[in-house]
């Protein structure tokens, strides 16, 4: 792609979203790593919610390359994701006013990067994680609060990792990068590829 320069070269969409990542954390207000995770239930219903990703893996290291984040694997997304494989979620930045659109299928990553990164939340957090039954009904916010201080009890200052809880790994088989441009002619570059092994096919996209 002869025009595909600036802010677009690359010959790694991972290095590439996270040099993206890295320029809106210096003006986003909140959350630079924000994503509108979507994936369908059992019925063809689709669900979108807000997540946080927590890493980006490129391929310098000799990586394969993925996006991370962690929940309840009894959560309505775990739950989800475990029935399809696969999964789409968008980054947005407002101020830099670009969005990156990720398609791919998903595996859980409940080893040694899911331990450190548990390790890594603040202590409430992780005994908050042990009390949340993610997506099942709740009594009160009373009733929530009394579970974190059993859990306290139970677990004390060093919780391990629940079982029930860890990451997610996606595999992007298709990665959109976004740009705006005046009067609304955006740049858009598409990345894909048939499979995980497959090399890149990197094409511009109509606004």
């Amino acid at each position: 792609m002869s025009d595909r320069d600036g802010i677009f070269a690359g010959d790694d969409p991972f290095a590439l979203v996270k040099a993206w990542m890295a320029e809106a954390a210096r003006t986003e207000p909140n959350d630079p790593d924000a994503i509108a995770l979507a994936t369908v239930d059992a019925e063809g219903m689709p669900n979108v919610r807000m997540v946080l990703l927590r890493e980006i893996e490129d391929t310098s290291g000799g990586g394969r390359g993925g996006f991370f984040f962690y929940t309840n694997y009894g959560s309505a997304k775990a739950r989800e994701i475990g029935a399809s494989g696969k999964a789409a979620f968008v980054l947005h930045w407002k101020t830099i006013r670009r969005q990156v659109r990720v398609r791919g299928l998903v595996e859980r990553e409940d080893g040694p990067r899911a331990d450190a990164y548990f390790a890594s939340r603040s202590l409430k957090s992780r005994l908050g994680a042990w009390a949340s039954r993610q997506s099942q009904p709740l009594e009160s916010r009373a009733a929530l609060m009394a579970e974190v201080a059993r859990m306290t009890a139970l677990h004390g200052t060093a919780p391990r990792r629940p079982e029930f809880w860890g990451g997610f790994r996606i595999d992007p088989l298709e990665i959109e990068f976004w740009a705006d441009g005046a009067f609304r002619l955006h740049d858009r570059f598409r990345w894909r590829r048939e499979s995980l092994d497959a090399s890149w096919e990197v094409t511009r996209l109509y606004p």
